[in-house]
């Protein structure tokens, strides 16, 4: 793909997806607070419900990307999911509530894999990781920008105010769409498959594939811990105040912004994707060493450790997701990328959802053992990506076979 092709990706469905996601959180925490504020459990149980519901959609679509224009199949989902997201203004009980959510769970991980493949088709092998850690930067702003659009919605704390974050959400996905038709169309990877060759199928039974995608699942773990153990840790047993969990959170979201496509160098084939991603795990095991040494300290220490543990978290976990997207593309078969990606996605999805109850209670209730108990984790698992990733190559074609010491 020519220079002008990856910028145009790079400049025109990127900062969509950026506002998306970051009104996406905004309905999480704020659109639906009317039916939450009744029943937050019930409402948190339903959200974890169509979460899990949600995964189903993931290979399948990715399947369909392989055999459709990943372009024009994102948009449509993209259409899809502005009605969906619309559709919260008209939820007045929970059961209206659970479908709507099931259904944007649904259209929201199946778009992810059809991104996937659409990123893998406009980027091509050179360029595909690159695209995604730039996607990921952007996104990061969205992110930030949705958070501070739900804090001004709970402010109001008016129905008024609920009703134009919905839209807005709504709005942001019919702009994706629109700015996705701008690109051009893309031929299938599967279009030059055998009739009956397996796809989907060949994804979900490559054993070695979901090897190294289980491992990177396992570290993907480490998404709880900034988000939620932290956050929990700070203000329960350190002395620092409340307020550096802001801090925290700002350090992370500037420094993905400036290093995502930095740190994204040399992951585009699985060997240094196996050795990104071996460095990612240990990486992050120093950082929960790191949070677990500011137990009991004074509010000065305390907060300077959680800032330094914070930036070295970040570059771990940005290591990881550019690793984690080398190895998914490299090792997939080349006629069923998007496939190969749902699969991929699926089991970081089930990572989300085990994450909070598994890291929480490790954290919170082993303290210091706890921490270490995770770092160990993350550092044995880091080390034994390259050797599942050598597994994975001798069944792969001998092009792209390499040693990694």
């Amino acid at each position: 793909m020519d220079d002008s092709g990856s910028e145009r990706a790079h400049v025109q469905f990127p900062p969509a997806r950026a506002g998306q996601t970051g009104r996406r959180m905004a309905i999480r925490s704020a659109g639906s607070s009317p039916i939450a504020a009744s029943a937050a459990s019930t409402a948190g149980l339903g959200l974890t419900v169509a979460g899990l519901l949600g995964l189903t959609a993931a290979v399948p679509l990715g399947g369909l990307a392989d055999r459709r224009d990943p372009r024009t199949l994102r948009a449509l989902l993209q259409l899809l999911q502005a009605a969906v997201a619309a559709s919260y203004l008209l939820v007045g009980s929970f059961p209206a509530f659970l479908v709507v959510a099931v259904l944007d769970a649904l259209l929201t991980c199946g778009n992810l894999a059809v991104r996937a493949a659409l990123v893998a088709a406009v980027g091509g092998p050179e360029g595909r990781v690159h695209a995604f850690a730039t996607l990921r930067g952007v996104a990061n702003l969205g992110i930030a920008l949705g958070a501070g659009l739900a804090g001004f919605t709970l402010a109001a704390d008016t129905h008024l105010a609920y009703q134009v974050l919905v839209v807005g959400d709504a709005a942001t996905y019919l702009v994706s769409a629109a700015l996705l038709m701008r690109l051009p169309g893309y031929r299938p990877s599967g279009a030059e498959a055998r009739p009956g060759a397996p796809g989907r199928g060949r994804a979900l039974r490559d054993r070695p594939f979901l090897a190294v995608s289980g491992a990177s699942a396992v570290l993907a773990l480490h998404w709880t811990v900034l988000t939620l153990v932290v956050p929990l840790w700070t203000v329960s047993r350190t002395g620092a105040p409340p307020a550096v969990v802001s801090a925290v959170l700002l350090v992370n979201t500037s420094l993905t912004v400036l290093l995502a496509v930095r740190l994204a160098r040399d992951a585009d084939t699985a060997v240094p994707a196996a050795r990104a991603m071996r460095r990612a795990g240990l990486v992050l095991a120093v950082a929960m060493l790191l949070y677990a040494a500011t137990a009991g300290t004074p509010a000065l220490p305390a907060t300077g450790l959680l800032l330094l543990a914070t930036a070295v978290y970040t570059v771990g976990d940005l290591w990881h997701g550019t690793a984690g997207a080398g190895l998914a593309y490299d090792l997939a078969a080349p006629e069923a990328i998007g496939a190969y990606q749902g699969v991929d996605g699926v089991l970081a999805g089930l990572a989300r959802a085990v994450g909070p109850g598994l890291l929480t209670w490790a954290v919170l209730d082993g303290g210091i053992a706890g921490w270490a108990g995770v770092a160990v984790l993350f550092a044995g698992v880091g080390l034994l990506v390259p050797p599942l990733t050598q597994r994975a190559l001798r069944t792969r074609p001998a092009t792209i076979r390499e040693l990694i010491p």
